[in-house]
């Protein structure tokens, strides 16, 4: 029987891990992440996973990731695999398995290496993404290319949908790749890294929404960072106001800078490009939420 260690979180790492007991792989430890009860959480529990399937599961700080050398070591994997765990696995684990250490990345591989592929990719206005298996070196997602499936980004997409839709790309790439690696005539294919592949972290207040940018950035932004995702926002006067949703509006802006403003029952922003965007649904200052018509801000210029 084949024996892998498994670092996983996510709904990613939910899925992967269900693949490889799906397939009868020997899992002696899976390595993930602690479950927050406060976290707004969308994706499955690895944890509740690995516990109902009878797996050892450790959730050991990055700086503590070392440690488990000689645990890793004394399991004798033949594979690792990683599934959107959030830490750099030093390469002194990855050199543990004998048959290789794998990674699933939800982008189209060499695009959008690094940290929040899917926002990214919302973010430049991308119209497919996916998920790549692939080799994992000292580099993050720079090793040899094993399999990779993309998936659509409509339009109307929010990274909620997006970062469903990679997950169930990732489950169909790993379940199309397991026999081949097992069997070792699963190919592998290099990926010159290239500069601008790499991509950083987001932080909340990357959310800030600039309305002296073109229309279609700021309906790209919105999109990216929607609930519950932390969101794109805009400071008026004393309230600060979450766009959670929004659409470009055919028609020409009607105001020379950008304003919001109500008309016809519904709320609109004009951007810096001359065009505007209709708001759907919003929230103010604090807990509250409304997709109605009463929005409770001094309507007028925007920052």
């Amino acid at each position: 029987m084949t024996r892998a260690v498994v670092f996983a979180y996510q709904e990613v790492g939910v899925r992967g891990l269900a693949v490889l007991i799906d397939q009868g792989i020997e899992i002696p430890l899976v390595v993930t992440h602690p479950d927050e009860p406060g976290e707004h959480r969308w994706f499955g529990s690895v944890f509740e996973l690995a516990h109902e399937a009878r797996i050892p599961v450790v959730c050991p700080a990055r700086e503590a990731l070392g440690t488990l050398l000689p645990d890793l070591e004394r399991l004798a994997p033949e594979f690792i695999f990683s599934f959107y765990y959030r830490h750099l696995i030093p390469v002194s684990l990855l050199q543990v398995a004998r048959r290789g250490a794998l990674n699933l990345h939800g982008s189209l591989l060499p695009r959008y290496r690094g940290r929040a592929p899917v926002n990214w990719a919302i973010l430049n206005g991308e119209r497919e993404t996916g998920a790549s298996l692939h080799y994992m070196v000292e580099r993050a997602d720079a090793g040899d290319l094993v399999d990779q499936l993309a998936v659509p980004i409509l339009s109307t997409d929010q990274a909620l949908e997006v970062s469903r839709k990679v997950a169930w790309a990732a489950e169909m790439v790993l379940h199309r790749s397991l026999p081949g690696l097992l069997d070792g005539t699963a190919p592998a294919r290099r990926l010159p890294v290239l500069p601008g592949q790499y991509f950083g972290r987001r932080r909340p207040e990357d959310g800030r929404i600039d309305w002296s940018r073109p229309a279609f950035e700021i309906h790209n932004l919105i999109r990216a960072v929607a609930p519950p995702f932390p969101g794109a926002f805009s400071d008026c006067g004393s309230h600060r106001l979450w766009i959670d949703r929004a659409r470009l509006d055919p028609g020409p802006a009607r105001h020379a800078r950008p304003v919001l403003y109500p008309e016809a029952q519904s709320f609109y922003a004009d951007c810096g490009d001359g065009r505007r965007i209709e708001v759907l649904k919003y929230r103010w200052s604090g807990p509250e939420e409304s997709s109605g018509p009463a929005l409770p801000l001094a309507l007028g210029e925007l920052p």
